[in-house]
């Protein structure tokens, strides 16, 4: 008996038959109907009737598509109450219930078996949303487990297919139950249930909480039983989809396999080498495998026969390349460099090293790596020698501390191959060169700059473009990390060849020679000057009379880039009137390139930035024509849609630019250009207001409340969020040099600013990622710092340690978890690259929250104390803490108030007179550094109240001094803040020094001061006093104490007034030593004495 009345009853299967018509006039009038007549005045008898047909009608065709329709129908978002809800779910409750009896019953006795499926996906959805919406269908969980059990096999099969789709629908009470119905179907005699149940079996596992999870370890053997019958079976589908569900459970929780892993291996590896399955089967097997290096990489170690297998296999894909194109005559002539093959067997190979190598490291995969290249190297098959080439390009960022001692055998082994006799070859022989150039920068261009640079130069020449291309490519890799003085000997050659290249018939050659040629300039500063009058001209003639035909736009935009990179490398004396005539090309050029996806567009924007640096404010004119579209894109919104139909989700899949994001049984489309073009636009902005400062006052108020504030909140992104952060405080600086320092001006703009900075510390998301957070603690101190003196009233600094105080409970949050996670077994322990990056960012972040209370307690002295003390907890925790970045935290708060604070701080000295003293002995030089530094500010701001205090440290602070590696990189700053704050307590504050002359003496050994600045001056100075008063301590070490000054003087660790009073100082000191000055000059060693000429008269 169905709900319609009659005629609607009739209407809706006359409907359903005209949505099917072939007739394209009919099909649309009955769209148009569905969509008006019913979707919008009747959904309740829309979705009710099409449950009705699903379930009585005779025609299994109709039943089929209204089951279809039924699920598109019931997942459309519609507005409820001010929210979004799915179309079902907004149905009232009698109806919903109606609807999911028929959909049950329809289940249960459909014959048609794909029509059942049809109605099994609905079901599905109609479960989804009861479970997104908390709500419970008590009777589906049993509908389905007495389908498990159906004689009909694709019953059985069905009922998985439910589960698979809406896994939450298990309970945890229903573990035994579910159990049995999973070991049943993994057993079951029909193929098709089998598969079906391990696809449920990998959805509900991730769906359960991990120690749940382990309570289905057992059932894995089951599911690895189906594999070999596959195999033998050579099924490569079926056994394709065993392995994506193997992958999401080896994803999930590799360690479940860990009792079978060697069987696992063995039976991967199997699959990969069997060349009758399909491409699919071989490289989900290898997915499979390298998912455990992934996530489990301790356990693939232990394994003897894994990297050894796993490397052999993916060098044996990589073999795969090239078919039916053995010259490379076919891949010569494409101009089409962006052809997806990331299906191809190939590049599965090379991708699949790549993670090797960075997951376990040069130790494992380097050795059976190099076991087989010298082979491959030599063998007379191009494939295999362009498989080891790529090889090496594939693991040298993750073997980079084992091949970086070794880069001289392995350049011996790759350079060669840029001379092969096949293209592909010296193509790979130039990826590899390119390639390591950027693992190993800095060691390549320093230490092999010559090997490198004659073996690429010259194939610049070859006769095939994609060679050519190729290795001006390979040079952007190493110019790019090269100091002007190793590439300037090269020059002539290189730039002689790129010329050449521009004159390519090869668009592409064309495009990567400007690249190219713009890295130069980039990297070689002023020394390309010598080649500006040879490019700029043809650059400029190009950009003049450019074709603004579509397939030459990015040609163009080349173009721009190098002449912009060329100017800023030169610099606005040598550019001189070719400045204006780049501008005003720009300007012409902004004015065409306005399609969507014209490359000009983006290529201008970073010109006009460069262009504003070169020319500083002679770049003002053209701010009025380069800000509108600029701003516009700064001032973006998120394009962001709710995607709930398949065709939908398929078209945007297909579409570049746009991220899908898998949302309760949904996607949200997020367009991914439009938020890479808004955070380029934002760092230009920040770009424009540093360089410009108070020029670029008018329009701070708009970037500042359109753009700057609103992108904080800019969730999608967090690049954008962080260059808002980067750019508010700019913009308080370019109204600070406009209007003064606490100008009303500039404290009209700081309030919105400072309450939407303290708005994103301490956030309520505690998932923020922690680099995010960091960038917005440095826009904090940032600001404040431009803002100055009282900047912060007594409600934000209450506000901001709030804030910090939230981040710091998260922090303790984190480190626990780490120690929970270092307890494990080795093999349960995650991935010790990504928890060493964990801790970094959690350093880095403690390192900002310290200058944030630095510059704090700069601007607002004293006034900050009541508001610090609630954090003293926490002080007191990690000055304890056997985590030495933590001690550093607490020191480094001890000396921002011990200097800031002077006497006022003496209220607090029971928190920190020890810590201080213990710290002088810590094993992190840092941590010493921080003790002496907090010791020589008590001394000199701190006053008498902390004379017994300082006068205590000295023995300490020369033990400081005496530290084993005391003058090494690691230990120098600690050392010299100790020599300093002895300086420190014997002239600002030495009542209580026991034997002052004795100490006076042994500080004069403590000297030089040659690296740290800020220091320096203090013990330079004092030293500058001991030389007035005579002090026999000079005298009795007079060739140390002028090895001491000359040193700091030639690094530059005083400069300026206080340099000139020391050296002053001994002059005079040489003078009333007479002709014996020069007695003692002479004893110095001959650099010395040739410092002292330069610094003394």
């Amino acid at each position: 008996m169905s709900m319609l009345p009659p005629e609607a009853l009739g209407a809706l299967q006359g409907l359903l038959v005209a949505l099917q018509s072939p007739d394209n006039n009919t099909r649309t009038q009955a769209e148009e109907s569905l969509a008006t007549e019913w979707l919008a005045q009747n959904p309740e008898m829309l979705l009710s009737g099409l449950a009705e047909q699903v379930k009585g009608h005779e025609d299994a065709k109709i039943r089929s598509f209204a089951a279809v329709l039924f699920r598109k129908i019931a997942t459309k978002t519609i507005n409820k109450d001010g929210a979004p809800c799915d179309l079902f779910s907004s149905l009232p409750s009698d109806v919903q219930l109606y609807v999911r009896g028929l959909m049950l019953q329809s289940f249960a006795d459909e014959p048609t078996s794909n029509v059942r499926n049809k109605i099994g996906d609905a079901t599905a959805e109609l479960a989804r949303q009861m479970f997104d919406t908390e709500g419970s269908w008590p009777e589906l969980l049993g509908a389905l487990f007495q389908a498990s059990k159906s004689p009909d096999s694709s019953h059985r099969e069905g009922a998985f297919r439910i589960f698979a789709t809406t896994p939450n629908i298990i309970g945890k009470q229903h573990a035994d139950a579910v159990r049995g119905a999973f070991t049943s179907g993994f057993q079951d005699e029909a193929l098709t249930v089998r598969i079906s149940a391990i696809e449920a079996f990998s959805a509900f596992f991730r769906s359960v909480p991990r120690d749940v999870q382990k309570q289905f370890w057992s059932l894995l053997p089951e599911i690895l039983n189906v594999l070999p019958v596959l195999k033998s079976q050579q099924d490569s589908d079926n056994l394709s989809k065993i392995l994506v569900a193997l992958i999401d459970l080896a994803d999930t929780a590799p360690l479940m396999f860990k009792s079978l892993f060697p069987q696992v291996v063995k039976f991967g590896i199997s699959i990969v080498q069997d060349k009758d399955l399909s491409d699919t089967a071989r490289q989900s097997a290898l997915e499979l495998l390298v998912t455990f290096a992934d996530n489990a990489p301790n356990m693939c170690k232990k394994e003897p026969s894994y990297a050894r297998e796993m490397v052999t296999q993916c060098l044996s894909l990589m073999t795969d390349i090239g078919a039916d194109d053995d010259d490379a005559e076919e891949w010569n002539e494409s101009d089409d460099l962006d052809v997806d093959e990331s299906d191809m067997n190939h590049v599965a190979g090379e991708q699949c090293m790549d993670r090797l190598a960075n997951k376990l490291g040069g130790d494992a995969v380097l050795e059976p790596t190099f076991s087989w290249l010298p082979r491959m190297l030599s063998s007379s098959a191009w494939r295999d020698r362009h498989a080891a080439l790529m090889a090496i390009s594939a693991i040298s960022e993750g073997c980079r501390d084992q091949m970086i001692g070794e880069l001289d055998k392995i350049l011996e082994m790759v350079v060669p191959a840029v001379r092969d006799a096949h293209p592909r070859v010296r193509w790979a022989g130039c990826n590899a060169l390119g390639q390591m150039s950027t693992d190993f920068a800095g060691d390549m261009q320093k230490k092999h700059h010559h090997i490198v640079m004659s073996s690429i130069i010259p194939v610049l020449e070859s006769p095939e473009p994609r060679v050519q291309s190729h290795a001006a490519a390979a040079l952007v890799n190493f110019c790019e990390e090269a100091e002007k003085e190793d590439l300037v000997p090269y020059l002539d050659d290189l730039l002689k060849r790129l010329l050449a290249l521009l004159q390519s018939p090869k668009r592409y050659v064309q495009e990567q020679a400007l690249s190219t040629i713009a890295t130069i300039a980039d990297s070689a500063e002023a020394a390309f000057g010598k080649y500006y009058d040879t490019l700029m001209p043809l650059l400029i003639n190009v950009l003049t009379h450019s074709d603004q035909a579509k397939e030459n736009r990015l040609l163009n935009a080349k173009a721009m880039e190098c002449a912009s990179l060329i100017a800023l490398a030169v610099g606005k004396e040598k550019l001189g009137g070719d400045a204006f005539q780049l501008v005003n090309i720009f300007a012409r050029i902004q004015q065409t390139a306005t399609d969507a996806d014209d490359p000009q567009g983006s290529y201008l924007l970073h010109c006009w930035g460069r262009m504003c640096r070169t020319m500083g404010d002679d770049f003002l004119p053209y701010l009025e024509g380069v800000m509108p579209p600029l701003l516009q894109l700064a001032g973006a919104k998120a394009d962001v849609r709710l995607l709930d139909d398949d065709d939908q989700i398929q078209q945007y899949e297909q579409e570049d630019g746009w991220e899908l994001v898998p949302a309760g049984g949904k996607y949200i489309g997020i367009k991914t250009s439009i938020l890479d073009d808004k955070y380029l636009a934002i760092e230009l902005l920040v770009t424009y207001a540093q360089q410009l400062e108070g020029a670029f006052e008018p329009y701070v108020r708009r970037v500042l409340t359109e753009i700057a504030i609103p992108g904080f909140d800019f969730f999608f992104n967090d690049a954008v969020r962080v260059a808002s952060a980067k750019l508010v405080p700019q913009l308080l600086n370019s109204f600070k040099k406009r209007y003064g320092p606490q100008s009303p001006e500039l404290l009209e703009i700081w309030r919105p600013a400072i309450e939407k900075i303290l708005s994103v510390l301490g956030p309520q998301d505690a998932d923020v990622a922690v680099d995010t957070l960091t960038e917005m603690y440095q826009c904090f101190y940032e600001s404040v710092e431009v803002v100055g003196q009282n900047s912060l009233t007594p409600e934000y600094m209450a506000g901001f340690i709030t804030k910090v105080e939230t981040d710091l409970q998260r922090y303790r949050a984190r480190v626990e978890a780490r120690l929970k996670e270092a307890a494990k077994d080795e093999d349960d322990l995650e991935d010790s690259s990504e928890l060493l990056y964990a801790i970094e960012d959690d350093q880095v972040l403690l390192s900002d929250m310290n200058k944030s209370f630095h510059i704090i307690f700069k601007n607002q002295g004293a006034s900050f104390l009541p508001h610090w003390e609630r954090l003293m907890p926490y002080y007191d925790t990690f000055i304890s803490s056997t985590d030495p970045s933590q001690r550093q935290w607490a020191l480094c708060i001890m000396d921002d108030m011990l200097e800031f604070c002077g006497r006022e701080s003496y209220k607090y000295q029971e928190h920190f007179m020890k810590p201080i003293m213990v710290g002088l002995e810590d094993t992190m030089p840092a941590n010493r550094q921080a003790a002496a530094y907090g010791v020589g500010m008590a001394a000199k701001n701190g006053g008498v109240v902390y004379a017994e205090f300082v006068a205590a440290c000295i023995p300490k602070l020369f033990q400081v001094t005496q530290f084993p590696q005391a003058r090494e990189d690691d230990h120098v700053f600690a050392t010299e803040n100790a020599c300093a704050s002895i300086a420190k307590i014997l002239q600002f504050n030495n009542s209580r020094v026991v034997e002052p002359q004795m100490v006076v003496t042994n500080w004069v050994k403590t000297l030089p001061v040659v690296y740290d600045e800020m220091v320096a001056p203090y013990a330079y100075l004092f030293l500058v006093q001991l030389i007035e008063q005579k002090n026999p301590a000079v005298i009795q070490n007079i060739n140390h104490v002028i090895v001491s000054v000359l040193e700091a003087l030639d690094s530059q660790s005083i400069t300026g007034r206080n340099a000139e009073n020391v050296i002053g100082a001994m002059n005079a000191l040489f003078i009333s030593a007479g002709p014996q000055a020069q007695q003692i000059l002479a004893q110095l060693p001959i650099d010395k004495q040739t410092l002292a000429r330069k610094f003394f008269s």
